[in-house]
């Protein structure tokens, strides 16, 4: 362990060195230290090898992943395990595949099966393919509420059609943006460098330090660690999710359970031994830098230990009267809310019995979850127009550009740029389709067409900022909330409307994020824009026809799938995801922002988020004008810090403590103390823990899920805090709870 740590102390010395010197590097420091300044432009892309492997891979993860969403525990393949496995089967082709040349018959194009040994721009574009599978389609959701929860006709080509233009919208909002956010240094989209370090550690000669590893030697043990592990977690020992030693101290309080349960409470003391806890919502905390690590835990710890215990146990909105964390809906009375009693038969609302029967509730959680996330949206829009808005506005009337080009942006000018119309054309096109499909099934969708194009300009309006984001400190702020609340008010009543116009304006904002991303990785590996470009719209198409081909499936195949009051106790098709869309569809659709956040709801007083959020990044901005030598002000981030919460729900607090102590060692500790170390390892095993994970969970589903083989016992319990769901009010009725007198 010495000889290791000398070794990394001299590597260190020396690359730090070298960095500092090179006034032609990246001025972001991580990237200077994991992607390479080199480029060779003869290497093939347009290969045999890509084109066969990249789409086997997509059609499988797009399966797969789609195949999964629908049980009680999701597991989600992720592109890294396409990634690995790709390896092998490329150097395999290359070695028996024949070499010669194929002339097309009166033609003089010319290609072979074979031209080379299998290289790493190829392996790029196979997971860029795999990654469009295993993204998913977010407008799969309309079509399970609508057969699984509403019992409502959907036709299948409707489903296609609406999965399809959703999908494919936002990419020519990122053709518009690419010189915004993927030209730029700054801009540098710091998980695309795990990718990076993997894909160099699994191709580049690497030198054996004395006395270590390799990268690739430490990859496979740490692959191997994560996959063995695994096997606890997501098997034998199922409770290491989620320990809390406060609801085994205290396992008759319904109090003590709320503070220390870690997926139903506020986390007080829970620990999660397991990496799909750590990342599976916020990412691999090795990926985030530091400094938007701490925006996203001061965030969480002000929501979840400030405010919700404050209007919790103060009772601000007959709190006590409900879980104090839950997503359900709930009637004025605790029990759980029975739409069906204020649906009539055109789809819509009945308001005469709505008002006779009770007013929607919901957790003072969620209730302020919503709050946040009106307030990140406007601090988005406001901390981009503060601190970028000078560099945005000269790239925009092309002017001096504040920022010489680097090295990375000089290299990609030696290839010809996807063409802006190509972009352009293609979202022009499922703009149409989108319009013309909503008018014409407009019985099954409800959205109108004046729907689609306000959907489209609040998504187009929001790329920039949002990707500003997202490229400097791999946190995602969505559009959910705010499309929902904007049709609900435009357009009430309607369920369906309302998740289609959320589709098209959130997802097609959130589709030309990742293509940037994706794009991003392209520039960092020197890979031709134009197959980038084919490469993830050939893939995203494919992935949606095969995502809805398998919801289908199972829809129709599965008896009562989703209906979790139908299904048999151990059926394992409880739609989780969808859950928590139906109840969006009811409350934003149904009901609508009016009669829960409006003049006539209980939860008016939330839209004052709007004003708080669109003001709070101004102090911040005045700060660092005022002290501009304080490099930490420049680094609080009141969109992240503000929407910290926004992936919960789904996600609970042991996600979020516990991805911070991760982050805490591996982003602050290591990456100050042993930079050597982290900048040899850290990606790579951020990649290797991944990847352990996905294969283990694909190993365990189909030797013990197919055939429901379980172990039995107190360790098997995903939570150990069964009272933490209950209310705390006198009366209230809840399965399993002690009634409070």
């Amino acid at each position: 362990m010495n000889t290791n740590a000398s070794n990394d102390s001299e590597v260190s010395k020396k690359n730090l060195e070298a960095y500092y010197e090179d006034e032609d590097q990246s001025p972001i420091e991580q990237v200077g230290l994991t992607v390479p300044t080199t480029d060779d432009t003869t290497i093939p892309v347009y290969t045999f090898r890509m084109w066969s492997l990249g789409i086997f891979f997509c059609v499988l993860l797009a399966f797969l992943n789609q195949f999964f969403s629908y049980r009680t525990e999701p597991l989600s393949v992720s592109a890294i395990s396409a990634q690995i496995v790709a390896l092998p089967l490329g150097h395999f082709m290359a070695a028996v595949l024949p070499r010669k040349q194929i002339t097309f018959p009166g033609t003089k194009w010319r290609f072979s099966l074979n031209p080379g040994p299998f290289n790493m721009k190829e392996h790029v574009l196979i997971t860029i393919f795999a990654n469009a599978g295993a993204g998913g389609a977010y407008a799969i959701g309309i079509v399970t509420i609508l057969k699984a929860f509403y019992k409502k006709k959907i036709d299948f080509f409707v489903g296609l059609l609406i999965t399809i233009t959703t999908q494919t919208l936002g990419y020519g909002w990122a053709g518009i943006f690419r010189s915004y956010l993927v030209d730029p240094a700054h801009m540098w989209w710091p998980s695309n460098l795990v990718q990076v370090s993997f894909f160099r550690a699994l191709h580049e000669k690497d030198i054996r330090p004395k006395g270590g590893l390799t990268r690739m030697q430490f990859f496979l043990i740490a692959l191997i660690a994560s996959f063995a592990y695994y096997t606890l977690p997501g098997y034998l020992f199922a409770m290491l999710t989620s320990v809390s030693w406060v609801c085994w101290a205290w396992p008759n309080s319904v109090t003590a359970q709320q503070i220390g349960s870690g997926l139903h409470g506020l986390g007080i003391g829970a620990i999660g031994l397991d990496w799909s806890t750590i990342s599976s919502f916020l990412g691999s905390p090795l990926a985030t830098p530091w400094f938007a690590i701490v925006n996203v835990m001061v965030g969480f710890c002000i929501v979840l230990y400030v405010i919700t215990p404050l209007t919790y146990w103060g009772d601000v909105y007959d709190a006590k009267k409900f879980p104090i964390f839950s997503i359900k809906l709930f009637a004025a009375d605790g029990s759980r809310y029975n739409f069906t009693r204020v649906i009539d038969d055109k789809f819509q609302l009945d308001i005469n019995s709505y008002d006779n029967y009770s007013r929607l509730h919901i957790s003072t959680f969620f209730v302020f979850t919503y709050g946040v996330g009106f307030a990140a949206l406007t601090a988005t829009v406001t901390h981009v127009l503060l601190f970028h808005g000078k560099e945005i506005w000269l790239r925009s009337r092309a002017a001096l550009n504040t920022e010489k080009p680097d090295v990375h942006t000089r290299l990609m000018q030696q290839y010809k740029p996807a063409p802006q119309y190509w972009f352009l054309i293609l979202s022009a096109l499922a703009l149409v389709v989108s319009i013309v499909g909503c008018e014409v099934y407009n019985v099954q969708l409800q959205l109108r067409w004046w729907g689609v194009l306000l959907a489209c300009g609040i998504a187009l309006f929001f790329t920039l900022p949002i990707g500003v984001i997202a490229a400097t400190t791999n946190q995602v702020p969505g559009l959910n909330v705010i499309t929902e609340l904007i049709i609900g008010f435009l357009y009430p009543g309607r369920p369906v409307a309302n998740v289609c116009f959320k589709t098209y304006g959130y997802i097609s904002m959130l589709q030309a994020v990742s293509f940037l991303s994706d794009f991003k990785l392209g520039h960092y590996m020197k890979i031709p824009p134009r197959s980038m470009f084919l490469v993830q719209v050939i893939g995203t198409v494919l992935a949606a026809v095969i995502n809805l081909a398998t919801a289908w499936w199972l829809l129709t195949s599965i008896t009562n799938i989703c209906n979790t009051d139908l299904l048999p106790s151990d059926s394992p098709w409880t739609c989780p995801g969808d859950n928590v869309f139906f109840d969006a569809s009811v409350i934003w659709g149904l009901i609508g922002p009016k009669r829960i956040f409006g003049s006539l709801g209980l939860y008016k007083q939330i839209n004052w988020f709007l004003l708080f959020g669109a003001v709070a990044p101004v102090p911040v901005w005045l700060l660092s004008k005022a002290f501009p030598n304080q490099a930490w002000i420049r680094s609080i981030n009141m969109p992240i810090l503000i929407g910290a919460t926004g992936s919960m729900p789904p996600a609970s607090s042991v996600n979020y403590t516990t991805w911070f102590f991760v982050g805490f060692i591996f982003n602050y500790v290591i990456f100050k103390y042993h930079k050597a170390w982290w900048q040899r390892h850290n990606y790579v095993l951020s990649g290797a823990l991944d990847a352990g994970l996905a294969f283990m969970g694909v190993f365990l589903y189909f030797t013990t899920g197919l055939e429901n083989k379980s172990i039995t016992w107190w360790g098997s319990n995903l939570d150990n805090c069964p009272l933490a769901t209950c209310p705390r009010a006198p009366g209230v009725i809840a399965n399993g709870c002690p009634v409070v007198q």
